[in-house]
């Protein structure tokens, strides 16, 4: 009895690979890039699971062009890539991979928030270009962490874990979320308004989901909220943030600073926001750690090969 058919949109990490040869005759995308639609169009027309990107669109489109399609596990938390209401309509089955990026993304937006508040890469660069000619009581003075205020928007699992490392940082901790009323979490965490919370906050961490709500959750009026000694984190979705409204708070020095791991038109990132100097950008690494990958591409692959036995999956959307 032949294997069924999946297709992977990129390698990922060997365990799910080797796993995935246990069950499926699997089909890769042999290019070291993200797949080109038309090359994806066609390769899902006769699978019967896709382990696909956040940065493929599972649309409509693709959705009617897979008719043996059963699976599409994503490998990401997030999944504003996929259609899942439609995927549901004809009744193909939708996977994440939850829980096991948490501590690995928390750790990335705690790196990114303290390479802003110290000025890490600013002073990297001084040192690396043969400026620095010694001790000076006021080079790169920077911002303190310890008993500052955090401000999380999103207290999810990984807006929890990075309050966790707030709270040995002896910081206050406000968060914003659709739910107000949470028996989960610790009294210490004030759930606050939105203006509360860009007004109070020293430091304001993103970990909210990218949702027709959440799409510019900070523009300019929310920035404009934020102290001038403010810094902005995010390490969620890109486009949770007005990135014009952004570059000029922080061309106008209207905010400190930003760290960001997203941006709103990935992979492509404003020359703007690169030029500034109280920015730290990176190239969207929250979960990329060997440990995290790894579970995730296993993760990914359980979700499929569950589908494919008719068994529920680790990680079901729909």
């Amino acid at each position: 009895m032949p294997k069924p058919k999946i297709f992977v949109t990129r390698s990922i990490p060997k365990p799910g690979l080797d796993r995935l040869e246990e069950v499926f005759e699997v089909h890769i995308n042999a290019s070291d890039k993200a797949i080109e639609r038309n090359a994806l169009l066609e390769a899902v027309q006769d699978v019967d699971a896709l382990l696909c990107l956040l940065t493929d669109s599972i649309d409509k489109e693709l959705i009617d062009a897979a008719g043996r399609l059963k699976c599409v596990s994503n490998f990401a938390v997030g999944y504003n890539n996929v259609d899942v209401a439609y995927a549901s309509a004809k009744n193909i089955v939708v996977c994440n991979t939850p829980g096991v990026l948490t501590e690995s993304t928390a750790d990335l937006a705690w790196a990114l928030l303290m390479a802003c508040a110290r000025r890490v890469v600013e002073a990297d660069h001084y040192l690396r270009d043969g400026l620095f000619t010694g001790w000076e009581p006021l080079l790169f003075l920077g911002n303190d962490v310890f008993g500052k205020t955090l401000g999380i928007i999103g207290m999810g699992r990984i807006g929890q874990a990075v309050a966790r490392r707030a709270e040995g940082f002896g910081m206050k901790i406000l968060w914003h979320g659709p739910r107000p009323e949470r028996d989960d979490l610790p009294a210490a965490y004030q759930w606050t308004d939105l203006q509360t919370l860009c007004q109070e906050s020293d430091y304001i961490s993103i970990h909210a989901p990218l949702t027709s709500e959440n799409h510019h959750l900070l523009g300019e009026k929310e920035l404009a909220w934020m102290k001038a000694s403010a810094i902005l984190i995010n390490t969620a979705r890109g486009p949770i943030v007005d990135e014009l409204a952004l570059i000029k708070a922080l061309q106008n020095r209207e905010i400190a600073a930003a760290g960001l791991d997203v941006f709103e038109q990935e992979p492509a990132v404003p020359q703007a926001l690169m030029d500034l100097p109280n920015v730290v950008l990176l190239p969207h690494i929250g979960s990329a750690s060997i440990e995290t990958r790894n579970k995730m591409a296993l993760m990914a692959a359980e979700n499929a090969i569950a589908v494919i036995q008719g068994k529920e999956p680790p990680a079901r959307l729909n």
